[in-house]
């Protein structure tokens, strides 16, 4: 049965991974994002492919506004959701505590912690009425353990872990399910983005070792929404074979 699934952070990465999986099996999307131009791009190839529905819209997650604009906006068919997944987030920085820039702390906290809470207030009314959904929160192995130059980017991850339980706690009584999912390494545009642009710092992160992919981080997402209606998936840390922990990895010289 088709359900209807939205996605922050759709345009890249484990959000146009998950779009992609989502598609397959024949579900209507609401691809959301800033960047427009990927949007249109990936809305286009998914209605050609897999001939779905999907609905996009360009806001950002950490502009409270924007984001109840948007969902308020939402064509009629496209308001019940039944699965909401907040992927949308980003690190900043690689530095200690004490040389971190504020910006960049400020930028992950608002992103990835108020980001997420925002969209999750404007969504959770269209599921009460329906008395069922489920969200998935996309955390951070970071957000288990703490490992040198990770501050500010851990501390958000840890606090989506703790919203993640919180969130699953509060919702119980209306019968919506909370997932948090908490991948490890992952070779995406992330480490583009947290060097700031820096691809040698970005691609040496990965050197020597098979990263997870964000298909593969896509795959175990789509598997958590395919269980019976009274089983949840309540929190799954996710790391490649090279990874055991938060700070380390088996690298091959």
């Amino acid at each position: 049965m088709s359900k209807t699934i939205l996605i922050t952070g759709a345009s890249s990465g484990f959000g146009k991974a998950l779009a992609y999986r989502f598609a397959e099996n024949g579900n209507r999307l609401i691809l959301t994002g800033r960047r427009s131009e990927n949007l249109e791009s990936l809305q286009k190839e998914l209605q050609t492919s897999h001939k779905i529905e999907a609905h996009i819209s360009v806001f950002d997650v950490s502009v409270k506004q924007e984001v109840f604009d948007a969902v308020n906006s939402l064509p009629e068919h496209f308001r019940k959701i039944d699965i909401l997944i907040n992927n949308a987030g980003l690190a900043l920085g690689r530095d200690l505590f004490q040389d971190a820039e504020l910006d960049d702390w400020e930028t992950m906290m608002q992103t990835n912690v108020m980001g997420l809470m925002y969209v999750t207030k404007a969504i959770i009314p269209l599921m009460k009425t329906a008395k069922q959904g489920h969200i998935i929160n996309i955390g951070s192995i970071a957000g288990k353990e703490v490992y040198e130059r990770g501050n500010g980017y851990c501390a958000s991850k840890a606090a989506v872990d703790s919203l993640s339980k919180a969130m699953r706690i509060d919702l119980l009584a209306e019968g919506i399910k909370v997932t948090a999912i908490h991948p490890g390494a992952a070779e995406t545009e992330f480490s583009k983005v947290r060097f700031k642009g820096d691809e040698q710092k970005a691609s040496a992160i990965y050197q020597g070792y098979k990263p997870l992919s964000a298909e593969d981080v896509a795959e175990v997402v789509y598997y958590t929404t395919t269980l019976p209606e009274h089983v949840c998936i309540n929190d799954l840390v996710l790391t490649c074979t090279a990874q055991a922990n938060s700070f380390y990895t088996y690298k091959k010289n």
